[in-house]
């Protein structure tokens, strides 16, 4: 794979990122109720979506066979992948879209340690140090402000958990694809399938005990609820969702698990101005400070 592959792979994921965390921001301050309905809407639209690409390009994309044994060995991947889904979705309901990347600032630094950890991967004294720069950045933005914020600005510590729980999920999810691609014959779209199969599966015994079937039925009869924004919103989203998993799974392919997380911190300074811009979202100093060291890291 070539160098500027690798560009538009990266490139493709920080896009398709952005994207899907403005509308999945825009669908739960709808319909904040139902996280794990909306979640496993989006797992089976990007499962239906790699089998009508299948059937389009039948000589590229080849959907697995469903082997239980392959399935019985991407378990670990599969409970970390959906964990990692479900705590992202609970920290976008609960934050800002600005606060959002600074509440998951961690993920690189987890990443380098659950590598270590792992795989024993030892990564040099500048990637230490850019992680180091980044921490310190996650830092800054998770201290208190002296600015005068809204009730409903300020992040509670239940919403910083998840994100620090999301990232560390994610670091784990990062370093395990390199192991399970092996499983799917080094296939992205096979690992992919399997990953939002599995986690649709494993996730809905639990969107069954929360109630939210029968939540979204009451609020489909309520006069007061945006049904367009919910039903758009999860089509868009499942596709995005659908994107963002090949692209993030061909980009650890072709690099690396922490160099990966490198490149998805630009993902911060889009978000933040869409944040801004189309939610209003109060961009205080602390913030914007965080951010900046953040990307300085990554740089």
């Amino acid at each position: 794979m070539t160098g500027t592959s690798v560009q538009h792979t990266q490139v493709a994921c920080v896009v398709a990122f952005y994207m899907a965390s403005a509308l999945i921001v825009s669908v739960l301050n709808s319909s904040p109720e139902i996280p794990l309905v909306f979640l496993f809407f989006q797992l089976l639209i990007a499962v239906a979506l790699l089998h009508i690409s299948a059937l389009i390009w039948p000589n590229k994309i080849t959907i697995p066979k469903l082997d239980i044994q392959v399935g019985k060995k991407l378990i670990p991947l599969v409970s970390v992948n959906i964990s990692g889904l479900v705590f992202n979705t609970l920290c976008l309901r609960d934050v800002e879209a600005s606060f959002f990347q600074i509440a998951r600032g961690l993920v690189l630094p987890l990443t380098i340690l659950v590598s270590f950890l792992l795989i024993k991967s030892i990564p040099s004294n500048l990637v230490l140090v850019a992680a180091a720069v980044v921490t310190i950045g996650f830092m800054m933005g998770v201290a208190p402000s002296s600015s005068d914020l809204p009730i409903t600005a300020i992040p509670s510590s239940l919403s910083l958990l998840y994100g620090v729980l999301s990232s560390l999920f994610m670091a784990f999810h990062a370093v395990l694809i390199k192991h399970s691609l092996p499983l799917c014959d080094n296939s992205t779209i096979e690992l992919a399938w399997w990953t939002n199969v599995g986690s649709a599966i494993l996730i809905l015994p639990f969107v069954m005990l929360g109630g939210e079937p029968y939540t979204l039925l009451a609020l489909s009869k309520s006069e007061s609820w945006d049904l367009s924004t919910f039903f758009w919103g999860t089509i868009v989203t499942g596709t995005f969702g659908f994107l963002l998993c090949v692209a993030g799974l061909l980009s650890i392919k072709i690099t690396s698990p922490i160099t990966h997380m490198f490149s998805g911190a630009a993902r911060s300074v889009l978000q933040t101005g869409l944040g801004v811009w189309i939610f209003g979202d109060i961009l205080t100093t602390n913030r914007a400070a965080s951010i900046f060291v953040i990307l300085c890291g990554t740089m």
